[in-house]
């Protein structure tokens, strides 16, 4: 079944190539996860994604980048590559820093949901400055609480997030503000936010 239904699939399109209901889609669905052949990720409007691969891989080490933003955010990402890091698994802190580091559109505006389980503010603070990322990931907490339920910041990282240094003031390189959506965290963080209202609807959807 897993080679029949290789590829990016939907419980639409599974049930239709198999001519079944969607019901019986929805535990194939399952059921390959189960046997480790299925991978998902969110893709927005309330529409799941599934990419199904026939050959059955051992995982070694603990899910990567992207498969933790995955496993964390309503809005997902679409990458064939299973990058696994090893020695300990990482931290959702770790992976705020690493996502804005990227400086991948698609995988700073999914990673804005994880703002919602940051338990250690103080390592967030410490990660983010040490690599020049400080006003960028003060100011996309700024976005983000407006949209998303997130976990309330101490004042002393808030603070020292405020007085740190960054490379540069854009997020994603040469894109400045859309629509001036967001002038008001610009102005505080001096950076400029690449994101409009639009596209954190997203996170209104679910």
């Amino acid at each position: 079944m897993a080679k029949r239904l290789e590829g990016m699939q939907t419980v639409s399109t599974i049930s239709k190539k198999l001519g079944i209901k969607r019901r019986t889609a929805i535990n194939y669905v399952s059921k390959l996860r189960k046997e480790g052949f299925l991978r998902n990720y969110n893709g927005g409007r309330k529409v799941r994604f599934y990419i199904i691969d026939p050959l059955k891989r051992r995982e070694v080490g603990y899910p990567g980048l992207y498969e933790v933003i995955n496993k964390n955010s309503r809005i997902g990402l679409i990458t064939r590559a299973r990058y696994r890091v090893h020695g300990r698994p990482l931290s959702i802190e770790e992976v705020i820093v690493e996502a804005v580091n990227t400086g991948e559109y698609r995988t700073i505006l999914a990673s804005l949901d994880l703002f919602g389980k940051v338990r250690d503010w103080s390592k967030l603070k410490t990660l983010a400055v040490k690599n020049k990322l400080g006003r960028k990931v003060g100011a996309l907490y700024d976005v983000a609480r407006k949209f998303i339920r997130v976990r309330r910041m101490d004042l002393r990282t808030r603070k020292a997030l405020l007085n740190s240094k960054v490379k540069s003031k854009y997020v994603i390189k040469n894109l400045r503000g859309k629509l001036g959506h967001f002038n008001d965290i610009e102005k505080l963080w001096e950076v400029y936010v690449p994101f409009n209202r639009a596209d954190l609807m997203r996170y209104r959807e679910w």
